[in-house]
């Protein structure tokens, strides 16, 4: 006879992110004085994994672990390739600082979910992402398809750059310069 401890562990499954099949993009955007002549640049993110524990019978045990290689931002706008360039260097060099902080995690610490049709809800996930060298409290809701081969998420969150002592890049002498929020959007295909 199984417990019911042995029931719950038994209709937990774990789902892996898929590459191929996912999107994470982050928008950045400028302001200041010469804002409308500056670029708001959006980055792909291109390596990444994560997996998500899920038992269907209880969303809300669920456990979501997400991993990016903060390295692998590119600029996805359509600009000039020596634009294209520098603000991947600055992104990286100056901003990220790559080499000392490659990787950025989410892990989340609680649930809730709210059932909007058969196999559809809408999750508030809340977790610790470490970005930067700094651990915060973060909320991302997604909106969760419960498919027979995997699990499909997708929705969007925004975070302040200065909540991760990251710098805010300005040219111009500070005419242009990026807005302190910036704006993630996310379509996740874990099987």
């Amino acid at each position: 006879m199984q417990t019911n401890a042995a029931r719950a562990m038994a209709s937990v499954v774990t789902y892996r992110f898929t590459q191929r099949e996912s999107r994470l993009v982050v928008q950045a955007f400028a302001e200041g004085l010469l804002s409308a002549f500056g670029h708001n640049p959006k980055l792909t993110v291109s390596d990444f994994s994560g997996e998500i524990r899920l038992n269907a019978e209880d969303l809300e045990s669920s456990v979501l672990h997400a991993l990016i290689n903060s390295n692998s931002l590119v600029v996805a706008n359509n600009i000039r390739e020596k634009d294209r360039r520098e603000i991947e260097r600055t992104m990286k060099d100056e901003v990220l600082e790559t080499a000392r902080f490659p990787d950025i995690y989410f892990r989340s610490t609680s649930v809730s979910a709210t059932k909007i049709d058969s196999g559809v809800y809408a999750l508030k996930v809340t977790g610790k992402l470490s970005l930067h060298g700094v651990t915060r409290e973060h909320v991302v809701i997604a909106r969760v398809h419960l498919l027979e081969t995997g699990v499909q998420a997708e929705g969007e969150t925004t975070l302040r750059q200065s909540d991760f002592d990251i710098r805010r890049v300005s040219v111009a002498a500070g005419t242009l310069k990026v807005k302190d929020e910036v704006k993630l959007t996310f379509m996740v295909s874990a099987r």
